[in-house]
């Protein structure tokens, strides 16, 4: 399986057979199976315990990195994120983990970060540029400490919650 990019147009091979195209929730799919077939060849869930955090959002506003897109007004976390839709990601995610033999605990993370439009570095990075800048934002990766730690926090409760029965924490 290989993935080869030649003059921005993009192939996938699989044995013999070329694929000229790829959409992107395919190639996502593929890698997930791949992955899960390997888990369950090689995990021994006696022994181990499996966690897989999904996807958390990028919260850019008027295009994305690469066409204007900004976040560096953002101050305070969103009151609401109903009207937010599930990502395609998260659901595939989801139907790969529940046809797996091997237990695996997802760390659902999406909602709970999306609420943190606040929490990105956007221009605040080594070199600070101006907010009207047409400078490069960047509104997907997250500041420290903040919202990763949260994600620690799930983690770690759901490590403590095994202790005693797989885990042992020291």
């Amino acid at each position: 399986m290989s993935w080869s990019f030649h003059n921005r147009i993009n192939y996938y091979q699989e044995g013999n057979q070329v694929h000229p195209q790829l959409d992107v929730y395919t190639a996502f799919r593929r890698a997930l199976l791949t992955w899960a077939s390997w888990v369950d060849k090689l995990i021994n869930p006696r022994k181990t315990h499996v966690f897989f955090r999904n996807s958390a959002p990028s919260h850019f506003s008027g295009g994305q990195w690469n066409s204007g897109g900004h976040c560096g007004e953002a101050t305070w976390p969103l009151n609401d994120t109903s009207s937010m839709s599930y990502p395609e990601k998260n659901k595939i995610v989801e139907d790969i983990i529940a046809q797996m033999k091997t237990p695996v605990t997802l760390l659902n993370v999406t909602r709970l970060s999306a609420y943190r439009i606040d929490g990105h570095p956007s221009i605040y990075r080594k070199k600070p540029v101006d907010l009207r800048s047409s400078s490069i934002q960047d509104c997907s990766h997250w500041c420290l400490p903040g919202v990763p730690d949260t994600w620690n926090e799930l983690l770690y409760f759901h490590l403590q919650s095994k202790q005693g029965n797989r885990f042992h924490i020291r």
